[in-house]
């Protein structure tokens, strides 16, 4: 029997749940030299800020058992360049879900950015990266705090007429308590999760490996914790999720689904092996046939 891959994401159509994550695929184009993109079911692409960023000093990258840390620190050309010529570069080749990943560090430059984004007519849905830090409010994370997280989703949500996922991070109390207010402030979706916070030290040199001390810690050690995350806010709030943290194979994914996510990104592995979307893709309607699943849309949320 032909396995039925696809799922529906407030609308949007993806032949299947599997999405590279933001920061890990480039603008998708990068990659359409060494594989078809059209087998995935969309593409966040990297995160977007108002202007053009270098982002943090060398080195930013630290490896990790099953890991990395990373403090790139949202290299980007900006939102213009996104909307006007790296959107439609990948339309030109892809005709799965368009992500637009969005930061800011200010209330006015989120607005701005998600306006821009919404309003791009290859952007399917815009995903909004609340792990910056306020720079009004002491250099906090959006993401935090409930309120600051609603006050985000709010703002955001008067210019975005796109569904509209907030991405959240794991560096959090109580990850339930924040999705909930993104929902009530009018968010369609939920990211769970964006990087831990993490840090290496060189013990010969005595100093930390990365320049900026700390960066975000992603790769297969931290897929309990995202695997966790999302079952709590699947269950706790109404509207769909999109699973992401330490996904390596088909076997992540199912599992993603199983506890509510109805979207899966992956996002550090495809540093490590850049082909692993499409293997993944490839092998799971045989991972279907082995669970006895006939679509995957019958198992989101069935823990």
């Amino acid at each position: 029997m032909v396995k039925d891959l696809s799922v529906n994401l407030c609308g949007v159509q993806l032949r299947n749940p599997v999405v590279p994550a933001s920061g890990t695929f480039g603008f998708g184009v990068e990659l359409s030299d060494i594989m078809d993109l059209n087998v995935l079911g969309g593409i966040s692409l990297k995160g977007t800020t108002r202007e053009a960023r270098y982002g943090n000093p060398l080195p930013r990258i630290a490896e990790c058992t099953a890991g990395m840390i990373n403090s790139v620190g949202l290299q980007n050309p900006g939102i213009d360049v996104l909307v006007g010529e790296k959107v439609p570069a990948l339309r030109k080749i892809f005709g799965g879900a368009v992500i637009a990943n969005i930061s800011g560090f200010s209330l006015e430059e989120y607005t701005e950015c998600c306006s821009k984004a919404a309003a791009c007519d290859g952007v399917d849905i815009v995903e909004v990266n609340v792990s910056c830090p306020n720079v009004h409010n002491g250099g906090m994370a959006f993401g935090t705090q409930a309120s600051s997280a609603a006050g985000v989703t709010s703002a955001v949500r008067k210019v975005c007429n796109k569904p509209l996922f907030i991405k959240l991070s794991p560096n959090v109390t109580d990850i339930v308590e924040i999705a909930r207010a993104c929902e009530d402030a009018g968010a369609d979706g939920i990211t769970l999760v964006n990087t831990m916070l993490g840090m290496r030290i060189d013990i010969r040199r005595r100093q930390p490996v990365i320049a900026n001390r700390m960066g975000g810690f992603s790769g297969r050690a931290i897929f309990p914790v995202a695997l966790r995350m999302v079952y709590q806010v699947a269950h706790a709030c109404r509207i769909p999720v999109m699973g992401c943290g330490g996904v390596a194979d088909a076997e992540g994914v199912v599992e993603m689904m199983m506890a509510g996510a109805t979207a899966v990104q992956v996002g550090a592995e495809n540093l490590r092996n850049p082909m692993v979307c499409p293997e993944i893709v490839e092998r799971l309607p045989h991972l279907m046939d082995e669970l006895g699943i006939d679509t995957l849309k019958s198992i989101i949320g069935t823990v």
